[in-house]
Protein backbone atom coordinates (compact mmCIF):
# COMPACT_ATOMS: atom_id res chain seq x y z
CA UNK A 1 0.00 0.00 0.00
CA UNK A 2 1.64 2.96 -1.18
CA UNK A 3 2.08 5.78 1.90
CA UNK A 4 2.87 9.25 2.15
CA UNK A 5 3.59 10.57 5.98
CA UNK A 6 1.82 13.91 6.49
CA UNK A 7 2.69 16.79 8.19
CA UNK A 8 5.19 17.01 10.80
CA UNK A 9 6.03 20.55 11.59
CA UNK A 10 3.34 21.27 13.69
CA UNK A 11 3.47 20.45 17.70
CA UNK A 12 -0.19 20.34 20.19
CA UNK A 13 0.87 23.28 21.45
CA UNK A 14 0.42 25.45 17.98
CA UNK A 15 -3.51 23.69 17.93
CA UNK A 16 -6.01 25.68 18.99
CA UNK A 17 -8.50 22.65 19.93
CA UNK A 18 -11.65 25.23 20.89
CA UNK A 19 -11.43 26.85 17.26
CA UNK A 20 -12.27 23.34 16.12
CA UNK A 21 -15.64 22.52 17.90
CA UNK A 22 -17.20 23.78 14.93
CA UNK A 23 -15.73 21.48 12.38
CA UNK A 24 -16.64 18.16 14.19
CA UNK A 25 -18.89 15.68 12.30
CA UNK A 26 -22.63 14.57 12.79
CA UNK A 27 -21.47 11.37 11.66
CA UNK A 28 -18.96 9.29 10.17
CA UNK A 29 -20.13 5.81 8.02
CA UNK A 30 -16.52 4.91 7.23
CA UNK A 31 -16.25 4.47 11.30
CA UNK A 32 -19.69 3.38 11.40
CA UNK A 33 -20.67 6.59 14.24
CA UNK A 34 -23.44 8.66 14.24
CA UNK A 35 -23.80 11.77 17.06
CA UNK A 36 -26.84 11.63 19.64
CA UNK A 37 -28.10 14.65 17.30
CA UNK A 38 -27.57 14.06 13.50
CA UNK A 39 -28.88 16.44 11.21
CA UNK A 40 -30.03 13.83 8.84
CA UNK A 41 -30.18 10.47 8.28
CA UNK A 42 -26.88 8.19 9.42
CA UNK A 43 -27.20 7.14 5.17
CA UNK A 44 -27.50 10.60 4.06
CA UNK A 45 -24.68 11.76 5.94
CA UNK A 46 -22.81 9.04 4.25
CA UNK A 47 -22.95 9.98 1.26
CA UNK A 48 -22.53 13.40 1.72
CA UNK A 49 -19.23 12.53 3.88
CA UNK A 50 -18.11 10.43 0.72
CA UNK A 51 -19.24 12.77 -1.81
CA UNK A 52 -16.65 15.50 0.57
CA UNK A 53 -14.14 13.20 -0.14
CA UNK A 54 -14.07 12.82 -3.95
CA UNK A 55 -15.32 9.26 -3.80
CA UNK A 56 -17.41 7.54 -6.18
CA UNK A 57 -19.94 4.73 -5.22
CA UNK A 58 -17.98 1.96 -5.53
CA UNK A 59 -15.08 3.87 -3.67
CA UNK A 60 -17.60 4.55 -0.62
CA UNK A 61 -18.68 0.74 -1.18
CA UNK A 62 -15.18 -1.14 -0.84
CA UNK A 63 -14.13 1.24 1.63
CA UNK A 64 -16.75 0.64 4.44
CA UNK A 65 -16.87 -2.77 3.80
CA UNK A 66 -13.44 -2.77 4.23
CA UNK A 67 -13.04 -0.77 7.11
CA UNK A 68 -16.01 -3.31 8.92
CA UNK A 69 -14.05 -6.08 8.41
CA UNK A 70 -10.44 -5.01 9.61
CA UNK A 71 -12.77 -3.95 12.85
CA UNK A 72 -12.27 -0.32 12.18
CA UNK A 73 -15.04 1.24 13.59
CA UNK A 74 -16.28 3.90 16.26
CA UNK A 75 -14.72 2.96 19.56
CA UNK A 76 -16.64 0.32 21.31
CA UNK A 77 -19.00 0.25 18.26
CA UNK A 78 -19.88 -3.84 16.93
CA UNK A 79 -22.59 -3.16 14.37
CA UNK A 80 -21.52 -4.45 10.73
CA UNK A 81 -18.61 -6.32 11.44
CA UNK A 82 -20.03 -8.64 9.18
CA UNK A 83 -16.92 -11.32 9.77
CA UNK A 84 -15.46 -13.65 11.80
CA UNK A 85 -11.76 -12.50 10.91
CA UNK A 86 -11.81 -9.65 12.14
CA UNK A 87 -8.72 -7.69 11.23
CA UNK A 88 -8.49 -9.54 7.59
CA UNK A 89 -9.18 -7.34 4.53
CA UNK A 90 -11.74 -9.80 2.93
CA UNK A 91 -15.05 -9.55 0.74
CA UNK A 92 -16.77 -11.16 4.44
CA UNK A 93 -18.76 -8.48 4.64
CA UNK A 94 -20.36 -8.26 1.29
CA UNK A 95 -20.90 -12.06 1.33
CA UNK A 96 -22.50 -12.17 4.73
CA UNK A 97 -24.67 -9.04 4.05
CA UNK A 98 -26.39 -10.94 0.56
CA UNK A 99 -26.69 -14.17 2.24
CA UNK A 100 -30.21 -15.30 1.67
CA UNK A 101 -29.66 -17.81 4.46
CA UNK A 102 -29.78 -14.17 6.77
CA UNK A 103 -32.99 -11.99 7.31
CA UNK A 104 -32.54 -8.33 9.07
CA UNK A 105 -34.51 -7.27 12.02
CA UNK A 106 -34.81 -3.58 13.34
CA UNK A 107 -34.51 -3.31 16.88
CA UNK A 108 -34.00 0.81 17.37
CA UNK A 109 -33.34 4.10 15.56
CA UNK A 110 -30.36 3.25 13.34
CA UNK A 111 -30.27 -0.60 15.27
CA UNK A 112 -30.83 -3.90 13.71
CA UNK A 113 -29.85 -7.39 13.51
CA UNK A 114 -28.55 -9.76 11.33
CA UNK A 115 -30.21 -13.07 12.12
CA UNK A 116 -30.10 -16.96 11.03
CA UNK A 117 -33.32 -17.22 8.91
CA UNK A 118 -33.54 -21.02 9.74
CA UNK A 119 -33.06 -20.60 13.41
CA UNK A 120 -33.48 -17.30 14.00
CA UNK A 121 -30.27 -16.68 16.25
CA UNK A 122 -28.59 -13.38 16.13
CA UNK A 123 -25.47 -13.42 13.95
CA UNK A 124 -24.21 -9.61 14.25
CA UNK A 125 -25.51 -6.00 14.96
CA UNK A 126 -25.87 -4.17 12.47
CA UNK A 127 -26.73 0.08 11.44
CA UNK A 128 -28.51 1.70 8.56
CA UNK A 129 -25.04 2.37 6.53
CA UNK A 130 -24.35 -0.97 7.10
CA UNK A 131 -27.97 -2.63 5.24
CA UNK A 132 -27.84 0.30 2.99
CA UNK A 133 -25.64 -1.54 0.45
CA UNK A 134 -27.91 -4.50 0.46
CA UNK A 135 -31.39 -2.67 0.14
CA UNK A 136 -30.41 0.54 -2.60
CA UNK A 137 -30.23 -1.50 -5.75
CA UNK A 138 -27.74 0.64 -6.83
CA UNK A 139 -25.17 0.01 -3.55
CA UNK A 140 -26.18 -3.80 -4.23
CA UNK A 141 -24.71 -4.13 -7.30
CA UNK A 142 -21.52 -3.07 -5.81
CA UNK A 143 -22.17 -5.30 -2.71
CA UNK A 144 -22.84 -8.21 -4.87
CA UNK A 145 -19.85 -7.68 -6.93
CA UNK A 146 -17.37 -8.06 -4.16
CA UNK A 147 -19.02 -10.52 -2.59
CA UNK A 148 -18.02 -12.90 -5.26
CA UNK A 149 -15.53 -15.79 -5.03
CA UNK A 150 -13.83 -14.46 -7.41
CA UNK A 151 -13.33 -11.18 -7.07
CA UNK A 152 -11.66 -10.54 -3.55
CA UNK A 153 -8.08 -10.08 -5.17
CA UNK A 154 -10.67 -6.81 -7.26
CA UNK A 155 -11.53 -5.75 -3.25
CA UNK A 156 -8.37 -5.79 -2.25
CA UNK A 157 -7.10 -3.68 -4.82
CA UNK A 158 -10.20 -1.62 -4.81
CA UNK A 159 -10.27 -0.85 -1.44
CA UNK A 160 -5.84 0.09 -1.41
CA UNK A 161 -6.63 2.49 -4.56
CA UNK A 162 -9.56 4.27 -3.06
CA UNK A 163 -7.75 4.30 0.83
CA UNK A 164 -4.91 6.09 -1.12
CA UNK A 165 -7.01 8.38 -2.54
CA UNK A 166 -8.32 9.45 0.76
CA UNK A 167 -5.28 9.58 2.42
CA UNK A 168 -3.96 11.58 0.00
CA UNK A 169 -6.42 14.09 -0.60
CA UNK A 170 -5.12 16.59 0.95
CA UNK A 171 -2.23 16.50 -0.17
CA UNK A 172 -0.99 19.30 -2.97
CA UNK A 173 2.30 18.60 -4.40
CA UNK A 174 2.57 17.02 -7.79
CA UNK A 175 3.46 13.32 -8.12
Amino acid sequence: MPFHKGRGDATQDMTDEESFSNLEPAADAFRNWCSNEPIASAEELMVDQAQLLGLTAPEMTVLIGGMRVLGANHIGNDQGLFSDRLGVLSNDFFVNLTDMNNTWHIVGDNKYEVRDRSSGNLKWPASAVDLVFGSNSILRSYAELYAQDDNKEKLVNDFVQAWNKVMNADRFEKN
